[in-house]
């Protein structure tokens, strides 16, 4: 057993202990950890675990579903919480800055497809674009890889706009719950700008989430903000390239109800991230997410050879407000300045 999964079941045995009776002798807690983790990590049926382990596939089904529920969730959790201090943003919008040079980044925005087997009498209520059953996962993921925000479990056919409009995030935001640092000036200038999040075209453009300009008729400068924001937002695509092919569950239809592939869904995220504090080697090994050369050309990490999360689809946001515009304005105008610019940056556009 490898360091991490010890000090994982560490943390997990005095939750899915079983206590021998008089007819029976359970399980092992370690036992129960393996049978969850290789389904995670490989997605097989129940049934081809039941032969690898030698206990019984509605068993094996019973084993994985608790200890996704009443370990990794309860335990693990704590690897997935949302920050709530105004110090915890700092680092992360720190991160961004020396990472990807975007200042005043909370997190990257996506949506995606987890795909499940049909719902007894759901009707097209879990149908996707794709002609596909599927649950919804919406993330942020920070500088790092990690997840630090998660929606998951709306119906397949909703969009990416809608995902974002239904969901706690947006409602946290919108109450301003989430104690985001309050707007300061750009390093070096006197542009006071806000702390935001960053998502793709299809996401709204807000006062705390920002989006590229439309691509068609990009004036160069427009052009430079997209492709510095589109190094932001890399992140979030790689942390979700990470998570199917090192959790290759999400390669296969999971075939739970909608509940419990959630479950599975949020406790895979709890592993990815525990292993992502953990520095792990074996699970992101070098040259496996996208990486920049000398000259920062970037180059496509080697989980880009294999398979990934479905998109979800298209959906128009809402009009912004005058002031969201503004705000990106600002934003490319700081890109292309003294202050703001990247030697490199004139190079990629």
């Amino acid at each position: 057993m490898s360091t991490h999964t010890s000090q994982l079941l560490a943390m997990v045995e005095p939750f899915i202990t079983k206590t021998d009776t008089v007819m029976k002798r359970s399980i092992s807690a370690k036992e129960r950890l393996s049978v969850t983790l290789r389904f995670l990590a490989t997605g097989v049926s129940f049934k081809s675990l039941g032969f690898q382990f030698r206990i019984g596939s509605t068993t094996i089904g019973k084993i994985v579903e608790e200890t996704c529920e009443l370990c990794i969730l309860n335990v693990v959790l704590s690897c997935l919480q949302t920050s709530t201090s105004e110090e915890q943003w700092r680092k992360i919008a720190e991160q961004f800055d020396m990472k990807w040079q975007f200042p005043h980044c909370l997190g990257a925005i996506d949506g995606k497809h987890i795909f499940i087997q049909p719902p007894a009498n759901s009707g097209s209520t879990f149908y996707n674009y794709k002609f596909r059953f599927s649950v919804l996962l919406m993330a942020v993921v920070d500088a790092n890889y990690r997840f630090i925000y998660t929606n998951v479990g709306d119906q397949g056919r909703v969009s990416d706009t809608g995902l974002f409009a239904q969901s706690d995030l947006q409602a946290a935001l919108d109450d301003r719950k989430l104690n985001l640092p309050p707007a300061e000036a750009l390093l070096n200038t006197n542009i006071i700008m806000p702390y935001c999040f960053v998502g793709d075209e299809v996401y709204p453009l807000r006062n705390d989430l920002l989006k590229p300009y439309p691509h068609r008729r990009l004036q160069p400068e427009q052009r430079i903000f997209n492709y510095r924001l589109s190094r932001a937002r890399c992140v979030v695509e790689n942390a979700f390239g990470i998570l199917a092919n090192r959790l290759r569950v999400f390669h296969t239809t999971i075939c739970l109800n909608p509940d419990k592939a959630v479950t599975v869904t949020l406790a895979a995220l709890c592993l990815h991230n525990f292993l992502r504090h953990k520095q792990s080697d074996a699970y992101l090994p070098p040259g496996y997410t996208d990486w920049e050369g000398e000259n920062h050309q970037l180059h496509d990490g080697a989980w880009r050879q294999e398979r990934t999360l479905q998109s979800v689809n298209m959906g128009g946001g809402k009009n912004p407000t005058i002031t969201a515009k503004e705000q990106r304005d600002h934003l490319k105008e700081y890109f292309v300045s003294p202050a703001g610019c990247v030697p490199w940056q004139d190079q990629y556009v």
